[in-house]
């Protein structure tokens, strides 16, 4: 659905309602705060049946899937944050510092205001309704703009907000991107953007319009290396799960596998077992497994078909894979070697169920390829020598990520979520969302004079000369 004038008129006076009702809410007590949380996490699950019934007619997620990566982050986030609101509330004091002997200081958390809050189609739920946990904690009012490429999921989205939401405290509006871009108009205190990196651009470019803050969880290439001391079995396993779950459609999922040559026949032969352990035994079983999603929409589908066929034009060949059914948009578990850099599929993000293999034969060589590219949302080590997951960790830099597993950073409680760079600005998620929505407010308090100080005070003289010369080297 587009921006019409009047939605654009609507989501105005909506803004406009949240930022005066903004003084009552930004004040609300650790109880009031914790209730709404509460309340927000006993309609998810609520609407555990409809939440899981929007999924399997967005892409067929798997009903158990949709329980363990949507709903129990949501509700998790929910509780972790009420439980520790009060703490995170709480100013913080600081030390005194020499320079400022006579008071005390403390940091206040306050919230930035209104907050909007755009969020993607892969996983509706967790990274719609996790950020909007934390906004709420620190106080915020906010306008959240689900993705319409999921669309019941939006839908579902708009109706637990609505039941658990005033509007003038929280709104949804759904539409295309021209709701977006005339939301992006509005002078937001605070925007939170989970998508790609060429729209986290256009949404920075907005923000800087009217000097908004910004969250940006984007993507990129985020890179597997499975080193000579690997457990291989393990990692075909983790990197299957972390690959294929969701039909590859994660941020943080591996994107290519840099292995060590010795072992790049064992993981391709471990991953096809995996393969077939998740999904069953050939690609026929892998399309009519209930445990398998599907792309979103044909334009994703035809994306991961050009790099796919781009990828084979350039020499790949096709380890583990099957027939393409656009008609259900099923794109089967697919692991490409021989992968030259030169192709497609090895510049862009691929969110989806490709994995492209490359070898290499010393550790350095895989760091360079790494590190010739954009840093990415999350990387990946399989090793069993310490001092080479050190040496990986120590000469890479990445927003995240695991050693000898996948995805399991993203919800840790007491671990920031975010990119750098190009992979993202800022963290999320539980203490550091918190952070992320509240403006960190310095504030120093005189409880007695310290008379030494005032003769720093103009008009400078030879005693004062004298005693910055003195007090200096210890400042």
């Amino acid at each position: 659905m587009p921006c019409t004038p009047e939605l654009a008129r609507t989501m105005a006076e909506v803004f406009e309602r949240q930022r005066r009702h903004h003084a009552a809410i930004r004040n609300r007590t650790v109880r009031e705060r914790r209730r709404q949380l509460i309340r927000l996490r006993e309609a998810v699950l609520d609407h555990r049946e409809t939440i899981r019934a929007a999924l399997w007619a967005d892409f067929r997620k798997p009903p158990l899937e949709v329980d363990l990566t949507e709903i129990a982050p949501v509700v998790t986030e929910a509780r972790y944050v009420a439980r520790h609101l009060a703490h995170w509330m709480r100013p913080k004091r600081v030390g005194t510092a020499l320079t400022h002997l006579g008071t005390r200081a403390e940091i206040r958390y306050e919230p930035k205001g209104v907050v909007l809050l755009l969020s993607p189609w892969n996983y509706p739920f967790t990274l719609t309704l996790a950020p909007l946990v934390t906004a709420i904690a620190a106080g915020n009012c906010v306008i959240v703009k689900p993705s319409e490429f999921a669309p019941n999921s939006a839908r579902t989205i708009r109706r637990i907000i609505e039941e658990v939401f005033d509007p003038e405290e929280v709104a949804v509006f759904e539409g295309d991107h021209t709701v977006a871009e005339a939301l992006l108009d509005l002078p937001f205190d605070h925007i939170f953007f989970t998508g790609s990196p060429r729209v986290g651009r256009l949404v920075m470019e907005a923000a800087a319009r009217h000097l908004a803050s910004v969250t940006l969880e984007l993507g990129g290439k985020s890179p597997t290396v499975v080193d000579e001391t690997a457990d291989v079995e393990q990692a075909a396993e983790k990197i299957a799960w972390g690959k294929f779950t969701n039909a590859g459609q994660t941020c943080i999922a591996p994107d290519y596998v840099l292995v060590h040559r010795s072992l790049h026949d064992a993981l391709v032969a471990a991953l096809r077992e995996q393969i077939e352990a998740f999904y069953g035994p050939d690609p026929e079983a892998w399309r009519q497994s209930d445990s398998y999603a599907r792309i979103v929409n044909d334009r994703h589908f035809e994306r991961l078909r050009h790099l796919y066929e781009d990828a084979l034009a350039h020499g790949a060949r096709e380890a583990i894979g099957g027939p393409w059914i656009a008609a259900e948009r099923f794109v089967p578990p697919t692991v490409l070697t021989q992968v030259p850099d030169e192709a497609a599929i090895m510049q862009e993000e691929i969110f989806g169920p490709l994995l492209p293999v490359q070898v290499f034969d010393h550790l350095d060589e895989a760091l360079e390829a790494i590190n010739r590219r954009p840093k990415p949302l999350a990387l990946y080590v399989f090793a069993r020598d310490d001092r080479r997951v050190q040496h990986v960790l120590n000469h890479t830099s990445a927003g995240g990520g695991c050693v000898n597993d996948t995805l399991l950073h993203f919800n840790h409680p007491d671990l920031p979520f975010g990119g750098v760079g190009p992979s993202g600005i800022g963290k999320a998620y539980r203490y550091h969302g918190f952070l992320a929505f509240s403006n960190e407010r310095p504030v120093v308090y005189r409880r007695f004079d310290f008379p030494l100080l005032r003769r720093l005070y103009p008009p400078y003289g030879e005693q004062a000369q004298r005693l910055i010369d003195r007090f200096l080297p210890f400042f």
